[in-house]
């Protein structure tokens, strides 16, 4: 088991002398391909570990990855292990887990001295991101203390929250305030360290921290608004943009153009039709499918299997009385491994306009 642990010291080292700038890496694995070859670099006993938090499904999946990985060169592992090294440096890393649990996990993974190195750099980074307290925030002290600040502050502050705890707030917070926030970060371009300090007094008083900015910095946009809005559920969503319609349409297109939404799916080619299938949940599509319209039906079963078209239209026809809670719920989550998936390259989403994204 130590012999393990150093040699993925001893290939952490050799990636970091070559590729110290975090250039593209030389090989393309995919995602499971790379999760195998961190497990077999962790050794058994980790892996085992590693094991005991993963599902049946994809316990499954990694093990097949690993039985059939065939030879792998030096590069190739270091390339990998570098690509894991760097996805520890996350700010969601340390929001999950805390900073306890990041050094367990880095130091068992690649030893106290690297632990230590990375966590430095780590701790460097979160600090000196603006607002960062709010993400150890109580959410409901949280969304009482900014129920009270003006819209042009909520948004200031929410543009520096990730999209997922700005959409809990954005669809708590009380209607009469919830559109001109939106607007406002919309609309919001550049932003001085002057401003963003006089925000931080304000808070100071019940947030123990000084947050300093030594360069203007790019905030909120109709980008980061879009991607607020993927995470929001689909009643809260309508609600917003049918205000939204009647109180600023251009705008409220322009968010809509940067949004992918479940009808989107009607846009996407088969092949990455065929590539999230393969990782939905067969309930999800059950379900996600109880709404929707022919064509959106014909779009999955024309791309699945003919077995998994058979049950999913069974089980479609058995399943009844389904709140339409759990169909938007179903829904959200299919859009939201699209987005995970288009993340890593795997699937293409077109949208209006979108040239670079045509296939010929």
């Amino acid at each position: 088991m130590a012999g393990n642990s150093t040699e993925a010291q001893e290939s952490k080292a050799k990636a970091d002398q070559s590729n110290p700038e975090g250039t593209e890496p030389r090989h393309k694995l995919s995602g499971k391909q790379k999760a195998a070859l961190v497990v077999v670099s962790l050794g058994a006993d980790r892996a085992s570990q590693i094991y005991k938090y993963l599902n049946e499904r994809d316990v499954e999946e990694l093990t097949f990855e690993v039985a059939k990985m065939g030879k792998t060169t030096n590069s190739m592992v270091e390339d990998t292990l570098e690509q894991f090294y760097r996805l520890c440096l996350t700010h969601k890393m340390m929001t999950d887990g805390g900073m306890d649990y990041a050094k367990a996990v880095l130091e068992k993974a690649f030893g106290e001295t690297a632990a230590k190195s990375l966590l430095d750099r780590v701790s460097h980074t979160l600090a000196s991101r603006p607002f960062n307290f709010f993400s150890k925030g109580d959410p409901k002290a949280l969304l009482s203390l900014l129920q009270n600040e003006r819209p042009q502050v909520i948004a200031l502050i929410l543009s520096y929250m990730d999209a997922e705890q700005a959409a809990q707030i954005l669809e708590n917070l009380a209607e009469a305030k919830r559109i001109p926030t939106v607007m406002a970060m919309a609309k919001m371009d550049r932003v001085s360290p002057e401003a963003i300090s006089i925000v931080e007094e304000e808070m100071k008083r019940k947030f123990d921290t000084i947050i300093t900015s030594e360069d203007n910095m790019n905030l909120g946009g109709i980008d980061f608004v879009a991607d607020i809005m993927n995470h929001i559920d689909r009643s809260n969503e309508k609600k917003i943009f049918d205000e939204l319609d009647v109180t600023d349409p251009d705008l409220s297109a322009d968010i809509k153009d940067k949004m992918f939404v479940f009808e989107d799916i009607l846009t996407m080619d088969d092949r990455s039709v065929q590539r999230f299938i393969r990782d939905c949940d067969s309930k999800d599509i059950v379900f996600a499918l109880k709404t929707a319209s022919e064509e959106m039906k014909q779009i999955f079963f024309n791309n699945m299997s003919k077995r998994m078209a058979e049950t999913v239209h069974s089980d479609m026809e058995v399943s009844r009385n389904i709140r339409l809670k759990d169909v938007e719920e179903a829904q959200q989550r299919i859009v939201n491994l699209i987005r995970s998936l288009e993340d890593k390259g795997e699937v293409i989403i077109n949208k209006g306009g979108d040239e670079d994204n045509v296939l010929v």
